[in-house]
């Protein structure tokens, strides 16, 4: 399938969310950035991932794999538990359950309007993005060594299945 841009589209301050496609029987697993607004660093706490944790959980449309919780920003794996869901309104469902049970009033206006997301095509690639968003707290000189960051894991296992 050929994409072709619109003139309407040059410019575009917000990125084009593509529905997810199953292909050859593979599994569905996206790749989602999410970031504060204004890039308020109130994310990587206790309380807040507990929070989105609870957003995620009730929000069950999509299954969120491994994630990491970054100060301002936040990368999570995500697969549809139910098909044909569009992943942007269960983002904005999950975004507003989140807002809802916000442990700081004060921090309100919580999210960017919008966010990032790419379907993974292959095993492998699903393997070196958690490899680097993994790493994510390293290079933002937070931690010495991936493993010290308390604000990643995992809800659901998401598995590849390459034909």
């Amino acid at each position: 399938m050929r994409i072709v841009m619109q003139p309407e589209d040059a410019g575009r301050k917000h990125p084009v969310h593509w529905p997810a496609r199953e292909r050859c029987n593979r599994a569905i697993i996206v790749f989602l950035t999410v970031c504060t607004a204004h890039r308020k660093a109130v994310l990587a706490n206790g309380a807040a991932v507990a929070a989105l944790r609870g957003a995620w959980q009730q929000a069950d449309a999509w299954l969120v794999g491994r994630y990491v919780v970054m100060p301002d920003h936040l990368h999570l794996f995500c697969a549809p538990r139910v098909a044909g869901a569009p992943l942007k309104r269960w983002v904005q469902y999950w975004k507003s359950l989140a807002s809802m049970g916000w442990p700081h009033p004060g921090d309100q206006p919580l999210w960017q309007k919008d966010f990032w997301d790419r379907q993974l095509r292959r095993g492998d690639s699903y393997a070196q993005k958690w490899d680097y968003v993994w790493r994510n707290p390293v290079r933002h000189d937070l931690v010495k060594q991936p493993e010290d960051w308390p604000w990643a894991g995992e809800l659901n296992s998401l598995m590849w299945h390459d034909p």
